[in-house]
Parts: C-alpha cells; sequence; structure tokens
C-alpha cells in the first residue's frame, strides 16, 4: 500500500475514534479498538495480524505500567483517608500565607500529589481553597480557583506517577526515572509561570465577581485553615506527623529518582538498581503507607481503602492498555518511518507538531489522558528516524493534552461546581489557565531539546 493511502487511514482511523466518542458518545475503550482494528484491516496487516498487533499492545503496556498506576492509585487512596490532603493544605497556609497559598498549593498538588486519583483530589482540596479564598480579597475565588485547574491537570501529564504521566511513559519506553527529572524540570516553571500570568489577567479586569461566581450554600468547613496560633478543629492527638503520613510516597519517588541518576552516571550496584526499579520502589511506597494505616485508621479501614482505590484504577488501567493498542497497531504499519520522512530532522519542527496534534485531539475528545496516549502514539515511532528523544515526544504529548479544558471535561464542571464559579468564570479559570500553561510549557520542552 501507498504512504499517502497509510496516511490517509490512519487519519480515517483517528477522526472515526473522535467522532465515536463525542457525536456517540460511546465509550473511549471501545473507541479506540475499533479504530485500531480499522487501522490494521485497511492498511492490510490481515485479520490474524490485526488481531494480535492489538492485543499484544494492550498487554505490552500493561505489563510495563499496570502494576505502577495500581500502587500509585492505591497509595492515593489511603493518604485521602488519613486526611493528609487536608492537613497539608493546612500547614502550607500557615507556612506562606495568603499571598502565596496559590502558588504553593499548586505546585504541592503537582508534584507531590498525584499518587491520588484527580477527581478524588479535586472534591478534598476544593472545599479547602474555597475555605481560603475570603482572605484572598475580592480575587480570592479566581485565584484558588485558577491554582487547583493548573496544578490538577499538569500533574497528570508531567509528574510521576501521575495516569498520564505513567501512560506516555510506558508507551513511548521512557524510563521512569528519567521521565520524573525531566517531568520536574518542565513542571514546577509551567505552573508558577501559568498561575503568575493568568492571575495578572484576572485582576486587571477580566475576572468580574457579579458575573464570574455564583453563592454557595453555607457548610461547615471541618478543614479550613485556622488562624495562626491556633489549631484545626479536628485534628486529634491520634493523628500522625505530616512527615510520616508521606515519607513512604516521598521515599519511593527519591528511589525511582535515585535509579535515574545513577544510569546517568553509568553507575551500577545490585541493591540500588532493584530498590530504585519503579515497581519495587511503590511497592515500598505502598507497603510503608498500609502500614502508617494500619497504626492509625486500623487494618478494615486500610482495606476499604484499598478496595475503593482498586475501583478507580480500573478505568485508567483499561485506557492505557487500548491506547497501547493504538500506538502498536500504529507502528506495525509504519506510519512511523512514513512522517519522518516529511518532517524536518530538527527537533523542534516534530515537537511543535506532537503538541498540535494532542492540543487538536484533546479539543475534540476532551479528555487530557486519551489525547495525550493517541498523539504520543501516532508519533512515538517518529523518534528513531530522527533521533529525537522519547521522553521529548512524551513531554509535548502531555502539553498539546492541556489545550483548552472546556465542557466536555468532568473536571470543568466539578471546578465549576465546587469553588462556586459560573460557566463563565470557569471558562477563565480553568479553560484559559490550563490553555497557558500548555502553551507555557513548551518553552522547557523546547530548552531542553537543545540538551537532550
Amino acid at each position: 500500500m501507498s504512504d499517502t493511502a497509510i496516511l490517509i487511514n490512519t487519519a480515517i482511523a483517528v477522526v472515526a475514534i473522535v467522532v465515536l466518542i463525542v457525536r456517540f458518545k460511546l465509550n473511549p475503550l471501545v473507541a479506540l479498538v475499533l479504530g485500531s482494528c480499522y487501522l490494521g484491516l485497511a492498511t492490510g496487516l490481515g485479520v490474524s495480524k490485526t488481531v494480535e498487533t492489538v492485543g499484544t499492545g494492550f498487554g505490552e503496556i500493561l505489563a510495563e505500567i499496570g502494576l505502577l498506576i495500581a500502587f500509585g492509585v492505591l497509595m492515593g487512596a489511603i493518604l485521602r483517608d488519613l486526611r493528609a490532603i487536608e492537613r497539608l493544605v493546612d500547614k502550607l497556609f500557615h507556612v506562606f500565607g495568603p499571598k502565596r497559598i496559590p502558588h504553593a498549593m499548586a505546585l504541592t498538588i503537582t508534584t507531590f500529589l498525584q499518587s491520588i486519583y484527580l477527581d478524588v483530589l479535586l472534591v478534598i482540596s476544593a472545599p479547602l481553597a474555597r475555605a481560603i479564598a475570603p482572605k484572598l480579597g475580592k480575587y480570592g475565588t479566581a485565584r484558588m480557583a485558577t491554582a487547583l485547574a493548573i496544578g490538577l491537570e499538569c500533574g497528570i501529564v508531567f509528574t510521576v506517577p501521575g495516569v498520564g504521566a505513567l501512560a506516555l511513559a510506558g508507551l513511548l519506553d521512557v524510563p521512569l526515572g528519567t521521565y520524573l527529572i525531566y517531568g520536574l524540570i518542565v513542571v514546577i516553571p509551567t505552573v508558577a509561570t501559568a498561575i503568575t500570568i493568568t492571575t495578572f489577567l484576572l485582576t486587571k479586569g477580566w475576572w468580574k465577581p457579579e458575573l464570574d461566581e455564583q453563592e454557595l450554600p453555607q457548610e461547615p468547613q471541618p478543614a479550613e485553615p485556622a488562624a495562626a496560633g491556633t489549631t484545626t478543629l479536628t485534628k486529634t492527638k491520634t493523628e500522625p506527623r505530616l512527615v510520616l503520613l508521606f515519607a513512604p510516597l516521598l521515599t519511593a519517588l527519591l528511589l525511582v529518582a535515585t535509579g535515574a541518576i545513577a544510569k546517568m552516571a553509568n553507575w551500577s550496584n545490585a541493591v540500588v538498581d532493584l530498590l530504585s526499579s519503579p515497581m519495587i520502589a511503590l511497592l515500598i511506597g505502598l507497603v510503608g503507607t498500609c502500614l502508617i494505616g494500619r497504626k492509625y485508621m486500623g487494618q478494615p479501614k486500610v482495606d476499604e481503602s484499598i478496595a475503593t482505590g482498586l475501583r478507580q484504577s480500573g478505568q485508567i488501567l483499561l485506557l492505557s492498555g487500548v491506547g497501547g493498542s493504538l500506538a502498536a497497531t500504529i507502528k506495525a504499519v509504519g506510519v512511523g518511518d512514513i512522517l519522518g520522512k516529511y518532517l524536518s530532522a530538527s527537533t523542534w519542527a516534530p515537537l511543535l507538531v506532537v503538541w498540535a496534534l494532542a492540543a487538536v485531539l484533546h479539543v475534540a475528545v476532551g479528555s487530557v489522558t486519551i489525547s495525550a496516549i493517541t498523539a504520543a502514539g501516532l508519533l512515538a515511532p517518529i523518534a528513531p528516524a530522527l533521533g529525537l528523544s522519547p521522553v521529548l515526544i512524551a513531554l509535548a504529548a502531555g502539553a498539546g493534552s492541556l489545550f483548552l479544558v472546556h465542557l466536555t471535561s468532568n473536571t470543568f464542571w466539578l471546578l465549576q461546581s465546587l469553588m462556586g464559579q459560573t460557566t463563565r468564570g470557569t471558562l477563565k479559570t480553568c479553560s484559559a489557565g490550563v490553555s497557558i500553561a500548555s502553551v507555557v510549557a513548551m518553552g522547557p520542552i523546547l530548552a531542553l531539546s537543545i540538551f537532550v
């Protein structure tokens, strides 16, 4: 089959996936499998080879990241029930004060709390942000909603063990330690800069409280930050220190980073290699979190937290798997080799193409994870042809997938209702704010391409 025919059929497959999800409300899992099957059959792989490729791609990606996603989500479920997040936000408020709390809260969410399932993290943190907002003045709601939106969405795709980051690293065969380090290099300046830019725009006349905010029903806020020198009402004598709660998770991330640094330095040690492997490191983190949970909540409550985490991780695992099916099919039909002939040999052009493709997919589908995975799968095969580092492709796909979080996103509506915004206001804080982060992220990514 000609190169042109293969590219046309690939485009048809992607458009069909988008239409099935958006127009016919078909589950993304089913739509991605159907698109993969169409592409294989239409480009001459044959029935047996197509079925084999779809199944193999699904299995390979789950074999690589399945346990990592499960371990991360389970740790997050236990930390949630230990009230770790409420207490951490309380501490941040006291340490940084009203002026810096939006940046502090967003950076904490985007770097250290990505083991928490996004919707759960949002539901827990939004009431705390809402309680802080009146202390920040006229634009308090706008500032805190912006910080939450940018921190949550950026963390998914840039920070290990965020589900999008794990899926992108798995699809592109990026060592998790490498993704962890480069992801932090990108996400920290991106979040800080995007919040600053968006806040500046909102406070210079763009935010209209009378139009962009709505009254929320009054409800008790047990986790509201207390005034300096006092203690929150919900704190009990049996609660562990915060550093103890997060110690297992931080230990796991430090072990993974140690392995990446050791690899860069060409240093090898059997014990370090074992402990720094992502699966073992996150397993250590999970075991440590379980032990802390058992001591302070009891084993029945830990079992309940784990059951909740397992239910939450199921959809993520399946979606990541079918993303692997699409990527494997695209690779099998030779799309990567074909595109490699037409794209410039410079690193900037392909990275911008990856960003643009992920952005278009996200606008159409409305899912950060689906658009990132699909864009990465489509263009991953270009990396060998151009000598482009897969980690850069993964990061660019993640950046593009953040563009224009809008009305098809569950995060959009949760932020609107939980933060007391109108739809108009949420378009400013969430849609515009995260889109600014999407564009800003390409700065450090393109800068990294000079050295990586």
